[in-house]
């Protein structure tokens, strides 16, 4: 058996995520995840693969989405001193922006890996603070409420601003079995949130031997089928991990060529690709809080 030791939602696509102890998971992931993006002038979404200061964004949502703050983690959060920034719902200073949400402002076209949806520009101050801390020109876009992406994968789902699937899971035992290969290397342990995982799962402890398949590493890979609290999640496909996993995430910017050194010996998909994790689909929304069990409905083969 295995349990939730971990929960992280991302507000908005690339930047820092934030810890939650419950929330609610929606047929789009969990409550408020990459349901904003950062994009170009022209649209194009931005991540941390070429814009890796998205990395020292951490963006604060309230429980109705309502209002969301993005402070400089590089600079400290504050109001600067004046607090205000403008009009427009927004307040605070230049290390921090706290931003009235619209749903009602026009849609713009936005690009994600080549594909076209739509998003709701918030306005003139959350792009002049993202253009100045980022140093390119750019724009802060929500998911509008008719969204209605279809995800890919053995079990078809939808999200908002996510690569792919609603949700990711990764094990501790996974990247403990990482961190082994690593060091085998010469190479030190890196932090859960290279990758950037949704649900963190874990042995439960005193489980009695043969029963505790969470010991195993990627032992994620198999599941297709669970129940973790109140919701039910299906299988799309494993994980494949990019260039943000070079990211240290505290300081924003590329820290070597670790993990995907380690993990191109080991973790190479048959369709291609290095892969770490797995992602799925919700097939049935409710409450999930750090502690719930996982009970697995169905397993399959792995694909790594």
């Amino acid at each position: 058996m295995a349990t939730v030791v971990d929960l992280f939602t991302y507000p908005v696509k690339g930047c820092a995520g934030t810890p939650l102890d419950s929330t609610h998971l929606t047929p789009a992931g969990l409550a408020h995840d990459r349901s904003f993006m950062v994009v170009s002038t022209d649209g194009v979404y931005r991540t941390q693969r070429r814009d890796p200061r998205l990395a020292l964004v951490r963006p604060t949502i309230s429980a109705d989405g309502g209002s969301l703050t993005l402070a400089s983690a590089e600079r400290g959060s504050g109001d600067g001193g004046d607090g205000v920034r403008g009009g427009d719902g927004v307040r605070g200073g230049e290390d921090e922006l706290h931003l009235d949400v619209t749903t009602s402002a026009p849609r713009r076209d936005v690009d994600l890996f080549g594909a076209t949806f739509q998003g709701i520009d918030q306005g003139e101050e959350a792009a002049a603070w993202l253009s100045d801390f980022l140093g390119v020109p750019s724009r802060l876009v929500r998911v509008p409420p008719e969204h209605d992406r279809k995800t890919d994968g053995l079990t078809p789902g939808t999200s908002g601003y996510a690569d792919s699937s609603a949700v990711h899971l990764l094990s501790r035992a996974s990247l403990t079995h990482l961190h082994a290969r690593m060091a085998e290397r010469g190479a030190p342990p890196l932090a859960i949130d290279r990758f950037r995982p949704n649900i963190v799962i874990d042995s439960r402890p005193g489980e009695r031997p043969g029963e505790d398949w969470a010991a195993a590493p990627h032992a994620e890979d198999r599941i297709r089928r669970m129940t973790i609290g109140a919701a039910d999640l299906g299988y799309t496909k494993l994980a494949v991990r990019c260039a943000v996993t070079l990211v240290d995430q505290e300081a924003g910017a590329r820290g070597g060529p670790e993990p995907l050194r380690t993990l191109a010996g080991y973790r190479r998909a048959a369709g291609g690709g290095v892969v770490f994790g797995a992602k799925f689909s919700v097939v049935r929304p409710g409450k999930l809080s750090v502690g719930d069990e996982v009970a697995v409905e169905e397993w399959g083969d792995a694909e790594a």
